[in-house]
């Protein structure tokens, strides 16, 4: 039989820029006598500045009341507090809204937004975006998409209702239809469905195929080249792995353009380089609402810069 999970009690603080506080809860056998010591040495931060936040009474227990920092040690304290924001760079490209009901929020996601908080990428992700823009603290995202692909996400409104549109990415009952520009290779033979093992090492930035049973699968098209050696892909994931189409992808001998990882892992730009953004675009989701049972279909109005004007694209324009 199954343990039910204790839920997380809702968060003594409110939101800043969309961003929610910090809950550490303290383990049992944790180290430290005292919270202060636990957090010093579970955070590995300087000291002195959580005793800054200590002593501004930033740091709170279930009833929104400051923590002392000599509070005892006790398995099971919950405290929460809001972290120091890091820099981050304007991401300078709107986030199309397309529509918002009592459910869901669908946008149009532009290249170089994270979709939620992760890293160094806080309050410029689309949904600390969307929480603040539209009033609606309890947004969630339902999945993810890679911070430098554009197109279709889907967040939903009311947090208990998650789990259901959750299930439907989880059980494969979304269509997904993604669009790529890259190279024409006039001797590929297309269309065909591609199916490989592909792994993710944690740590490590590229995904890769191995032997063994299949877990992934794309149908592959071509849509479209053109006399500059470019062409428009169609592309339709079976299954969901990390960098699935861009493995795919590279491994037909058509990377994607754009890509800073596929076939080779390239240097590191600099924060707030937007040129020449990943040739990827998540164009269609269609799929029966598990909650009101309406027929869903939604299609990206964003085009691909190096399909448009490669030129352009090319010189970071």
């Amino acid at each position: 039989m199954r343990r039910r999970r204790t839920p997380i009690p809702p968060p003594p603080l409110p939101q800043r820029d969309g961003v929610d506080p910090v809950r550490v809860r303290l383990p049992a056998g944790g180290p430290g006598a005292t919270v202060r010591e636990h957090l010093v040495q579970r955070l590995a931060a300087n000291p002195a500045l959580i005793d800054r936040m200590f002593a501004a009474g930033e740091i709170v227990g279930a009833d929104g009341r400051p923590v002392p920092p000599d509070t005892p040690y006790a398995p099971g304290l919950c405290v929460w507090f809001h972290r120091e924001m890091p820099e981050e760079p304007l991401v300078p490209f709107p986030l199309h809204v397309l529509h918002v009901d009592d459910h869901l929020v669908v946008v149009d996601k532009p290249h170089f937004l994270a979709t939620t908080p992760r890293g160094s990428h806080v309050r410029q992700t689309a949904l600390a975006r969307l929480r603040h823009e539209l009033g609606l603290p309890r947004l969630t995202a339902a999945h993810r998409l890679d911070r430098l692909t554009a197109g279709l996400v889907l967040f939903t409104v009311r947090p208990e209702e998650r789990g259901a549109y959750q299930t439907l990415f989880r059980d494969r009952r979304v269509h997904k239809v993604y669009e790529a520009v890259a190279p024409h290779d006039p001797d590929l033979r297309l269309p065909r469905t591609v199916r490989s093992r592909i792994v993710k090492e944690r740590g490590v930035l590229t995904a890769r195929e191995v032997d063994g049973e299949p877990n992934a699968e794309t149908h592959v098209e071509r849509l479209a080249h053109r006399a500059d050696g470019l062409a428009r892909y169609r592309l339709v994931p079976g299954t969901g792995q990390t960098h699935q189409l861009r493995v795919h992808m590279s491994a037909l001998g058509v990377p994607i353009l754009g890509d800073p990882l596929y076939p080779e892992v390239t240097a590191p730009v600099p924060a707030g380089d937007f040129r020449r953004p990943l040739q990827l675009l998540a164009r269609e989701l269609a799929f029966t609402d598990p909650v009101t049972g309406a027929e869903r279909r939604f299609t990206s109005g964003r085009t691909l810069g190096a399909w448009a004007s490669y030129e352009k694209w090319a010189a970071g324009q």
